[in-house]
């Protein structure tokens, strides 16, 4: 099969040949029709969490089953399905005693335990291949399976009651679709950005008001829930001025330097809370949403031949909003 294939950390992306996978005991493999490019992707490359190279990453892949292993009895060959970040957990330790996969600390994701959906076939296991929504097309659904998933388990765990504000920072490839989901909840949403050349777009995808940083959000009413998905925690910390009392911080978005909580914060009693894609429940709800046309995925197309373009534009901020791969 045709892959991309990192050779070694901080290496250039390579497209070549690669052995197909052979299905194991409860395992599938899947034919990959659409493969979301992460800013993980750069993360990882750059050695973000030490892997083994060469390497082939992806996180966000979509395809049909055409072969399923010894033991598979809730797939079949010809299912329509996408793979998540976590496959598998230990199945031993607390967390995954608790159904918290996700919280293992030998937990096997995708891309890292396993090799990514950078290419025509991956190898998963069968109850992490979750079956997308006939509505659904591969484009639209491969970014649910990491950007989607991750900011609305991220909404549902700041729990925002009827009547509360949500502030999104960060409208970018998260961002856009955290923005989307807060308005399909019926929340007033408000973006905070300074990029005065999407706020067209922002206001088209629902935002109720465009701001560009805390003091204006305060002034606009404050916000109860800050998803933040930025990867500039200064912007975070920035926006985070406009929290209103019992407010919630959701980092979601991977930043470089400190953040800087502030007394203030700490007397109106906010609260920061980390999150990731925190239940499979979420990713049904995540993608149903978007089969519903709730939620829309704006996105770029590349071939996989194209993937180091692809690579380059999401590594220098220039996507808008999503990469994706296809693979026909």
């Amino acid at each position: 099969m045709k892959a991309a294939v990192v050779p070694a950390v901080n290496a250039k992306w390579e497209v070549k040949q690669w052995d197909t996978p052979k299905a194991g005991p409860n395992e599938v493999v899947i034919k990959i029709h659409a493969s979301g490019f992460c800013y993980t992707d750069v993360h990882l490359t750059h050695g973000l969490i030490p892997l083994q190279f060469p390497r082939i990453l992806g996180h966000e892949p979509v395809g049909e089953i055409v072969e399923i292993g010894p033991g598979v009895t809730s797939r079949k060959v010809g299912d329509r399905v996408g793979v998540g970040w976590v496959q598998k957990g230990c199945g031993r330790c607390e967390w995954c005693l608790r159904g918290k996969k996700e919280l293992c600390q030998s937990a096997i994701s995708t891309g890292i335990g396993l090799h990514g959906g950078h290419a025509e076939y991956m190898l998963a296991y069968a109850d992490a291949a979750v079956p997308i929504p006939e509505a659904l097309s591969y484009e639209q659904a491969a970014p649910i399976f990491c950007a989607g998933y991750t900011v609305w388990s991220g909404l549902r765990l700041a729990d925002p009651k009827p009547h509360e504000r949500v502030a999104v920072v960060g409208i970018g490839g998260l961002g856009h679709l955290a923005l989307q989901y807060s308005k399909a909840s019926g929340f007033e949403t408000i973006a905070v950005t300074q990029s005065k050349d999407k706020e067209k777009m922002i206001r088209e995808l629902g935002a109720d008001e465009v701001v560009e940083n805390g003091e204006q959000l305060m002034a606009a009413g404050g916000a109860d829930v800050l998803l933040a998905t930025s990867n500039s925690w200064a912007a975070t910390a920035e926006a985070a001025k406009g929290m209103r009392p019992d407010g919630r911080i959701i980092l979601m978005g991977v930043g470089h330097e400190p953040l800087n909580y502030t007394p203030e914060l700490m007397f109106r009693r906010v609260r920061l809370i980390g999150s990731m894609q925190n239940g499979v429940e979420y990713l049904y709800e995540a993608l149903d949403y978007a089969a519903k046309g709730k939620v829309k995925v704006v996105a770029e197309t590349y071939k996989l031949d194209d993937i180091g373009k692809a690579y380059d534009r999401v590594a220098e901020g220039k996507v808008r909003f999503r990469a994706v791969i296809m693979m026909n």
